[in-house]
């Protein structure tokens, strides 16, 4: 397997020859677009299609240009626009870096897109600006990993993860344990080719105590996963319930808008409605589906089939209970339909006159959760969102997060890989095993560390992380 070591800053980028361009805002109508060009022929294509107000010819790093931009062949005016060169190496990419700002519409960006790879640009792969930072020494793999978590962030919450880690506070706590693994190496090492010598004994007590506690803060890490993936990627959760026991009006309610049609006729829900929902942070996609019962007619069997459907693939089920109405058999059903997905019963309609009693729900949901609320009136809703967040994470409400949180499943397992290796250096100090294998462990939790935070790593993992990237990123 090819390895890619980070690029020596020191040394000339790799792309010496090689310039890339691509449109780095969304396509459709907007106050503003930007082309960006990234390598060696960022200002002469900047200087060849670029005409300054003041007849201007050379940039100074960093500043803004008001102009024109014209097709060099002909003299024909394209947009009027703000032009930035900015000289290498402060730089995203740690290249010359050319970007215009022009007026967003498709047809004038694809226009100046099009002069730009015409002067000889090559259009961006997705995430190739990005990649050029990592391979170029600006950031290590885990913070281009931030990048695009921070362009797909859906609430404040999986913004902050996103940029605890593009400020680089995982790669800087996994520098300070590599520093001590180093140390501990070398000398282990020294013993190892220099048996002979007059070497600084081992002190295999200090090692032990060392291992533990790195050990003890990478599985500090790794349980946070399941709370950064559900932060990074959300939740999905289907309201699931008989017909007309409130799964629309909970809906709206929880989205504070009229999203879905709300009547006393059962079955007006037939099709699948979607929306995503932020609870204290966490994104939620919420799924609104027809109500559970035998079919009256064709359509209201197709929306029961995508209902049931999507029971099976949600990761949290709302259960809807009629407080007014006593459990009949479809409840008793949709009982058995659900019993072995994670749910929370959500008995509502508790400003009519109850008909069910709490105490027998608990006596056939023992260990799910049970929230009262009045979806009409807007009663327990918050309660509702409370136990939902507390259900998904274990704990209680934290809006910032307060530690380091590990997010991405690569990351995950490289973290683990570490923690194995140390443990089985540990294992191999107590049991007094060779300090060759015990160096051989060393090394292993080293090139864990290494491949995470993108030291070495193999061609194709980062293939599969760029290709994430939209392209101008």
């Amino acid at each position: 397997m090819n390895k890619i070591p980070v690029f020596d800053s020191s040394k000339e980028s790799p792309y010496k020859y090689d310039t890339i361009a691509a449109i780095s805002t969304p396509f459709g109508e907007s106050g503003i677009g930007i082309v960006r060009v990234s390598g060696p022929l960022s200002e002469q294509i900047a200087k060849r299609i670029f005409r300054h107000k003041k007849g201007q010819k050379e940039f100074v790093s960093h500043h803004f240009y008001y102009g024109e931009i014209i097709d060099p062949d002909n003299n024909h005016f394209v947009d009027e626009v703000l032009l930035v060169f900015m000289k290498a190496p402060k730089t995203y990419t740690r290249e010359d870096i050319l970007e215009i700002h022009c007026h967003g519409g498709y047809i004038v960006l694809e226009k100046v897109l099009e002069l730009v790879l015409k002067e000889g640009a090559r259009l961006a792969e997705p995430g190739e600006f990005t990649k050029r930072a990592f391979l170029n020494g600006r950031i290590d793999l885990t913070q281009a990993e931030a990048v695009i978590d921070i362009i797909r962030a859906k609430t404040i919450s999986s913004l902050e993860i996103a940029t605890q880690q593009l400020r680089g506070r995982l790669y800087n706590e996994l520098i300070s344990l590599k520093e001590i693994l180093l140390k501990h190496l070398a000398l282990i090492e020294a013993h190892i080719d220099f048996p002979e010598e007059d070497i600084d004994p081992l002190h295999l007590e200090e090692v032990k105590r060392d291992f533990s506690e790195i050990i003890k803060k990478l599985e500090e890490w790794v349980s946070t996963y399941k709370e950064g993936k559900i932060f990074r990627e959300g939740v999905t959760c289907a309201i699931i319930g008989k017909t007309n026991v409130g799964k629309s009006s909970l809906l709206n309610v929880l989205l504070k808008e009229d999203r879905a049609i709300v009547t006393p006729i059962p079955g007006t829900t037939r099709d699948i409605i979607e929306e995503v929902l932020n609870i204290y942070g966490i994104p939620i996609r919420l799924i609104d589906t027809a109500g559970l019962r035998k079919a009256k007619d064709f359509i209201e069997e197709e929306g029961i089939k995508r209902a049931k459907q999507k029971v099976t693939e949600a990761d949290l089920i709302l259960l809807i209970i009629d407080g007014s109405r006593e459990i009949d058999q479809d409840d008793l059903e949709i009982f058995k339909e659900i019993e072995s997905k994670k749910k929370i019963l959500v008995l509502n309609k508790i400003d009519l006159p109850l008909k069910i009693q709490i105490d027998q729900l608990k006596k056939e949901f023992q260990t799910d959760p049970i929230v009262s609320i009045s979806a009409l009136k807007s009663q327990g809703i918050e309660d509702l969102k409370k136990t939902i967040y507390k259900f998904l994470l274990g704990k209680d409400i934290r809006i910032t997060p307060d530690h380091l949180i590990v997010s991405n499943i690569r990351h995950k397992i490289a973290l683990e890989k570490t923690k194995e290796s140390l443990k089985n250096a540990l294992s191999g100090i107590n049991k007094k095993l060779s300090i060759e294998f015990i160096a051989f462990e060393i090394r292993q939790a080293l090139d864990s560390m290494a491949e995470m935070v993108g030291e070495t790593t193999s061609e194709d993992i980062l293939n599969r992380i760029f290709e994430q990237f939209c392209i101008g990123k």
